[in-house]
């Protein structure tokens, strides 16, 4: 990176700090209706600041949810184009009585800072603006030509993205999409991810009688739909994480013997990973599958909660009428969600418990994504990125699902560049979210750093 760079992100650190913080005390939480002003606060702060930092054609896409933002830069003939992509929703901040500050008042704590979305992705997202902002600043133009991208429904499945992005297919013409949504595999370690897993969401509803009952009168001879889905979903999955769904593993292929190998060179301690990121007793899932290849190339199946019957203080002896449970599948390359949905289906209807009427709900379904390592691009990226920390990148993959970067490649025949500067414990989703300080200047400095050098 250039001292003019380099001088211009060091200055404007006390300026970029307090951006981010007023980003992040915008509760912009897609999924929650009664929040759907703060989401369009958000996209307005977006654009604004995409304009100040010299992006031209700012455009706020209304959609049949919450807006997309739309800006381009296309001043540098005969140049490569990059679309950078990122969200501005976030999760919902619960349970809040765990936070150890408000989720929308950014606290600062050794280092790190504490807020819905500052990782996940408000941080990472915005890291992209400011690059933009030091290289229009410091060189009076862009290396590259680009195009911003930036949604508010990642976190709800994106459904307006999906259908923005083959609608626009000639303006959002590029020749690499760059996305900074994941994590560094460890502190000070440059990390690019080339694999995601897929993700099908369900809600699958019990029904059982036409409406509550007194177990009193009818248990014995009344079907529950609370016990009759707790059925169903422990025939899904045995105690050893094996899926028992028909059909499930018919396209699962493990990774290359070269990538097994690689995983094996990484800085990974299960202990470790026990207890700073999971916090549990035990580690589970697959006999005869490292950790490793567990989290990032074998599909699961998650209940992610069951909603039925009374759960309030007290008792109350009632077979409830109808159950649902929230229900996810994360596919692995090969995997087509349509006919991994079929199979879902064909189980459940199977084996519904007796009495039992049970629905198949898909609320979002995305393939698993692999990106060539190989693409000059990206190996540009990789280049640059062991320059900055000064160590060489690693190639990983992520259990996680970024749905977007499958639309680039379906409907633009772009790959993605996966740069992420969060770490594995910043707890995205979680209570007490944090993204590293530090790293969030860094990723202003690589991601200049790399628009500069795609350019050359």
């Amino acid at each position: 990176m250039s001292r003019a760079l380099e001088s211009y992100v060091q200055a404007n650190q006390p300026r970029f700090l307090d951006e981010l913080k007023q980003f992040l005390r915008i509760p912009s939480i897609s999924t929650l209706p009664e929040n759907k002003t703060e989401v369009e606060r958000a996209a307005r702060l977006v654009a604004d600041r995409l304009r100040e930092a010299g992006i031209e054609n700012v455009d706020i896409v209304p959609t049949a949810g919450h807006p997309l933002v739309y800006g381009d830069w296309l001043h540098a003939p005969g140049k490569p184009t990059v679309l950078l992509y990122g969200h501005y929703d976030v999760q919902p901040p619960d349970p809040l009585e765990l936070w150890h500050t408000p989720p929308f008042e950014p606290s600062e704590r050794n280092g790190d800072l504490y807020a819905r979305g500052s990782a996940d992705d408000k941080g990472q997202m915005y890291a992209h603006i400011k690059a933009v902002e030091t290289l229009r600043s410091t060189l009076g133009s862009l290396p590259v030509n680009v195009k911003f991208l930036i949604e508010g429904e990642e976190e709800v499945g994106g459904a307006s993205i999906a259908r923005y992005v083959p609608e626009n297919a000639a303006r959002l013409k590029a020749d690499v999409a760059f996305v900074s949504d994941t994590a560094l595999y460890a502190e000070g370690i440059p990390t690019l991810c080339i694999g995601l897993r897929g993700l099908i969401y369900t809600e699958i509803e019990a029904t059982g009688p036409a409406r509550d009952l007194h177990s009193g009168l009818y248990g014995g001879a009344a079907p529950n739909p609370v016990f009759g889905l707790i059925e169903l979903l422990a025939k899904a999955k045995d105690a050893n994480g094996v899926i028992r769904i028909p059909g499930i593993y018919d396209d699962v292929r493990p990774p290359a013997p070269a990538e097994l190998a690689s995983w094996k060179s990484l800085p990974f301690d299960e202990r470790e990973f026990l207890l700073k990121e999971v916090g549990a007793a035990e580690l589970t899932g697959e006999p005869g599958h490292s950790v490793l290849e567990r989290v990032w190339a074998r599909p699961t199946l998650e209940v992610h909660g069951v909603a039925g019957g009374f759960t309030g203080a007290g008792a109350k002896t009632v077979i409830p009428a109808k159950a649902t449970a929230k229900v996810s599948l994360r596919l692995v390359p090969e995997q087509q969600p349509d006919k991994v949905v079929a199979c879902l289906k064909q189980f459940v209807a199977a084996n519904a418990p007796a009495g039992v009427r049970v629905e198949v709900r898909v609320l979002s379904a995305a393939p698993a994504v692999m990106v060539n390592p190989d693409h000059p691009a990206i190996q540009v990226a990789a280049r640059v990125f062991a320059e900055v920390l000064g160590r060489p990148t690693v190639f990983i993959r992520s259990g996680g699902s970024i749905p977007i970067v499958g639309e680039f490649a379906r409907h633009l025949g772009i790959p993605t560049i996966l740069m992420g500067f969060g770490l594995p414990d910043d707890g995205l989703h979680s209570p007490n979210e944090k993204f590293r300080i530090a790293n969030y200047f860094t990723a202003i400095r690589t991601v200049a750093r790399f628009l500069e050098a795609y350019g050359q």
